[in-house]
Parts: structure tokens; sequence; C-alpha cells
């Protein structure tokens, strides 16, 4: 969240990125309930001041042998009307902090201004768009004959838009979590986490699904817990409430997870097949930063995520999120899409995301300098490394045959123990 001194001191800042964001939020109580709160404090101070000097006047009237009830009646009152205040003042407090916490990250000054999708920028173009002497078919029309997902059986178990991964299907999915975990352990320097794939309310509103995301979330009561959205959520609060060492920083965490989104509102956009489901699997990257170079990691981070799809072999494209298409924590964000030519659609499979002290701060995640000095927020950075079900639909889609064959990508191939699946 922001700084509370920020949002008092930097209010027309903080009005334009919301306006900036699209954000549903009315920031016009803020400036009164600021007024008051002033104003309440002052009062406050002024009438323990009064007591304060009271309090010295009866004790030494006491001493002298003389009558203080006088003025011990009107410190009771003061007393009460203290109190008053304070309980006053709590309440506007409260008010303004559950305003504080649904004001969203502001967007980096890189951030294209616009309202949605249709204003990101493409900024690369990577890999070769295949050509196919056949019309290639959609992941669904593959399965029919390959049968590496079984629909029906997810649906029996679950309900709509889960699915039950079948034989090869199965082994493919678990190649390519073992695949991607293994380059960023490996290659890329993270260190592998397992975390659980339930979490706290307080580690919801750590990093920041809680509250205004409440509605998409799957909640278990009555334990007042929450199936995971994104591995994300339990990694960084794996660090809630820690002073970190400043020369520890950055600290990489990599982890595979389940992850379930129920999508309130999602229904009728892209449902068909692997496109949207409630339940996914997902590894997930996740940085811990210094202020001062969290933006470069960012660019690392990103290209930890091509590395992935560059070994594979898949065509892809990055994306420059505009600032009204952004998640409600993130300060800049870039999209990987793959291209799925059976479906004939870009498929974002990654979000490579910099909340700069935005998480940090809800979860209370700080470091020391070397040599000391003040306590600071980290900045948190985190990318999809990759989501499983559309980087599927881009290994099918991509890597069919006109025998309705998909040749396994090099890379996958001693996870699979085949080079074509048929």
């Amino acid at each position: 969240m922001l700084d509370l001194k920020f949002i008092r001191e930097n209010f027309a800042l903080v009005e334009a990125g919301v306006r900036k964001k699209n954000a549903k939020i009315d920031l016009s109580p803020f400036t009164a309930l600021e007024e008051k709160r002033r104003e309440l404090l002052k009062q406050t101070e002024e009438l323990k001041a009064l007591r304060n000097r009271v309090t010295e006047e009866i004790g030494q009237a006491k001493k002298k042998g003389g009558d203080a009830s006088a003025q011990i009646a009107e410190m009771k009152e003061v007393g009460d009307r203290i109190k008053a205040l304070d309980e006053a003042l709590k309440q506007v407090e409260e008010q303004l902090y559950q305003l504080q916490i649904r004001i969203p990250n502001l967007p980096h000054d890189s951030v294209p201004v616009g309202k949605s999708s249709e204003d990101n920028v493409v900024i690369a173009t990577c890999g070769d768009i295949p050509t196919f002497e056949f019309a290639p078919k959609t992941h669904l029309e593959l399965n029919d004959r390959l049968k590496l997902i079984d629909f029906e059986g997810g649906a029996k178990v679950a309900g709509a838009f889960f699915v039950n991964f079948k034989g090869r299907g199965a082994k493919l999915a678990r190649a390519l979590i073992n695949f991607m975990l293994d380059l960023h352990i490996e290659k890329h320097g993270y260190t592998e986490v397992w975390p659980p794939v339930v979490v706290n309310r307080t580690a919801m509103f750590g990093t920041g699904q809680l509250p205004n995301l409440e509605e998409d979330m799957y909640r278990i009561d009555p334990d007042e817990l929450f199936l995971i959205p994104t591995a994300e959520v339990p990694i960084t609060n794996l660090l809630a409430n820690e002073t970190l060492r400043g020369e520890d920083l950055p600290i990489y965490y990599t982890g595979y997870t389940p992850c379930f989104r129920r999508e309130a509102g999602a229904y009728g956009k892209d449902t068909k097949g692997l496109m949207r489901l409630h339940q996914f699997d997902k590894v997930e990257m996740v940085k811990f930063t210094k202020p001062e170079t969290s933006y470069a990691e960012h660019e690392k981070l990103r290209q930890n995520a091509e590395e992935v799809l560059q070994l594979l072999g898949l065509p892809y494209r990055v994306l420059l999120l505009c600032s009204g298409d952004m998640s409600f924590m993130a300060a800049k964000c870039y999209d990987l899409e793959v291209w799925a030519p059976g479906v004939k659609k870009w498929l974002e499979v990654s979000s490579c995301s910099n909340f700069e002290d935005f998480q940090a701060r809800r979860a209370n995640i700080r470091f020391r300098p070397e040599g000391g000095g003040k306590l600071e927020y980290v900045h948190t950075l985190n990318a999809s490394g990759l989501a499983l079900p559309r980087t599927m639909i881009g290994i099918m889609e991509n890597y069919q045959t006109d025998e309705g064959t998909v040749i396994v990508p090099e890379v996958l191939r001693k996870y699979v123990g085949c080079e074509i699946l048929k």
C-alpha cells in the first residue's frame, strides 16, 4: 500500500495515478478525514497539555494544604473529553486506513497511459510463427485423438473449468514443471521452495489480493483460509514481518503450485478447453530486491521467463501493459503471450510485475542497509515462469503435424521419454 504520509504530501499525484489505473475508488473523503484527524489531534494535545499543567498545580496545592477539589472535578471532565476525542480519532484513523488499503499502486513513469488491453504496447515479437501446409487444429481437436486431457473427468469430480490431465498429458505437464524449475534453479540462480496451497487472510492482504479481489478467491470456511490464486502469495509472505540484511539482497525464490481462481464475472471469455480454468498449474518466480536495483532486476526477471519460451521454441511477443490494464498492486508489468495457431490467438503465459514497496509495506518486509542506517522496505517482483495450461496449448498447436500428432520440444524429451505424442 502507499505510505499515508506520501498520500498526504502528494495527494494530486496520487489522484492522477488512480485515474491512470482506472481504479474505482473515490478519494474525495480523504481530505475531509485528514482535516478532521488534524483537528482532533490538536484538541487532544491541547487538553492533555492542560491536564498536565493543572495536575502539577493540584499537587502543589495539596502540598500547601489547600483545597484542590474544584480543579480535580475540572480535570475529570477534561479526562472524559480526552477519552471521547481519542475514540473519535480512532474512528477517523480507521476510516483513513480503509481508504488507504484500497488505493492502488501508482504506475511507474515508463508505463504508457491507457484504459484497457487495447492500449498495451507490443515491444518485441520473438520466434518464427509456423506455417502449415494444412489447416492447423486447435488443442481441443488434437485432444480428440491424442487423449492428453480428460475434460469430462475433471468436470465429473469438480465441475466446469476443472480438468484431469491423463496418461501422456499428465507426463507432459509434469515435464514442463520439472523443466522450468530446473532452468530457474540451475541457470537463473533461484532457490526452490514448495509452499502451502492454502494461506490465511493476513497473507492474502500482504500481497494485495484482499480486500479488493476477495470475490475472485476460493475461501475455506470455517477456517478462514484461502486457496492460493498464485504461488506469489505464499512465497512473498514467507518473509512477512522479517528484517533482512542488505548484503543478502537480492533474494530469488521459485516454486511450483496449483493455483485456484473463481474469476467471478469472467464467464464467457475464452472458456473453451484449457483457455480458462478454475485450477491450473504454474511455476512462479519471486524476487526481493533493494529499491535502487528493482527495475534492473525486473528486466532480468522478464528475460528469465522469456528463456522458457525460447528453449521451448515457441513464438511469443512481449507487451508493456498500459496503466489501465495493470493489476491493483503493480507499478510496471510486462505480459508474455504465446502464439496459438489453432485458435489463432496470442495467449498470455506470464505476467512480470514490479510492485516496488507496495506489497512490502502491507507484509512488513524490510531490510537494513549495509553499514547500518534506517530500515527500508524491500521491493518485491514476481513473474510466472510459466503458467502451464496455455503453454501446453502453445506446444500442442505449434508442434502439430498433418497426421494429428504432436512433436515434443527437444528440451522436454528427457522428461517425457519420447519425441512425439501420437
